[in-house]
């Protein structure tokens, strides 16, 4: 995708309701998707992740889709200046609330990034991958914004898991994990929930420019079942051996990348 002059200031209203992915405004998704459930286990395995990735210094950093900065106490002690970027004011606002003047807050739309080309010696995305169906546009646009030399943490909603698997062999699903083209589902609001094969992901990146560094396989146990069987720390003590050693196989629910924009 072209990028448009990056000085103009971009319009955080689409022209149709049809054309935002997931509208998170005026929903409390801290409380009800962190808070009101049992999501220490992917809370951890996600830490344990960008610990290991993310850069120990970094002049000018963002966190893209970052909602309410629920991952802002990683980075912030790493980077002289953080801003944090989504689409919803709901939760920019709730990050305000919580860190003040720590970091900073960018509303916008993530297919025309506010953010002048080369902006960031480093950036992630988090949980964000199954809301976009334009994957390339995307990968694009964050290239775009990263110095040469910056590195980018991006994890993405990995269509091929051992779960997807076997439901497809025993025909419980008609979805393919070994298809690389995208998938969607429909989630609770009835809007299109995207997963992603590793390999065409890894196409994408790379068409933008990026050279992949590291890849990490994350919440590699995430399962109710397994957390009744186990509970969370016994799960998050298998996880910090399970990201290295299950990373050449991409069978996790969520995959990460260590990406490079070279000099």
């Amino acid at each position: 995708m072209s990028a448009k002059n990056a000085s103009n200031e971009v319009d955080s209203k689409h022209k149709s309701t049809e054309e935002v992915i997931a509208d998170y405004n005026g929903y409390d998704y801290k409380k009800i998707f962190w808070e009101d459930a049992d999501r220490q286990y992917e809370d951890a395995a996600d830490r344990m992740a960008i610990r290991r990735l993310l850069p120990q210094h970094m002049n000018k950093f963002v966190d893209i889709a970052g909602g309410y900065g629920r991952l802002a106490d990683e980075y912030l002690s790493r980077a002289d200046e953080a801003v944090l970027f989504d689409y919803s004011k709901t939760e920019l606002e709730q990050a305000k609330e919580k860190y003040g003047n720590k970091i900073k807050t960018k509303a916008g739309d993530i297919y025309d990034l506010p953010f002048a080309e080369n902006s960031f010696d480093g950036l992630m995305m988090v949980r964000a991958t199954h809301h976009f169906d334009h994957m390339q546009q995307v990968s694009d646009q964050l290239y775009r914004i990263l110095k040469p030399g910056g590195i980018a943490v991006i994890e993405i909603a990995n269509k091929k898991t051992l779960p997807k698997m076997f439901r497809y062999w025993f025909k419980k699903s008609d979805v393919n994990p070994f298809d690389q083209n995208p998938s969607s589902l429909k989630d609770l609001n009835q809007g299109k929930f995207y997963n992603y094969h590793p390999k065409y992901m890894e196409k994408v990146f790379q068409k933008s420019g990026f050279k992949i560094k590291k890849v990490l396989s994350v919440s590699n146990f995430r399962s109710n079942k397994l957390k009744k069987v186990f509970g969370n720390k016994n799960l998050i003590k298998l996880e910090k051996g399970a990201q290295k050693l299950l990373a050449p196989v991409r069978f996790a629910p969520s995959i990460y990348y260590q990406l490079e924009k070279p000099e």
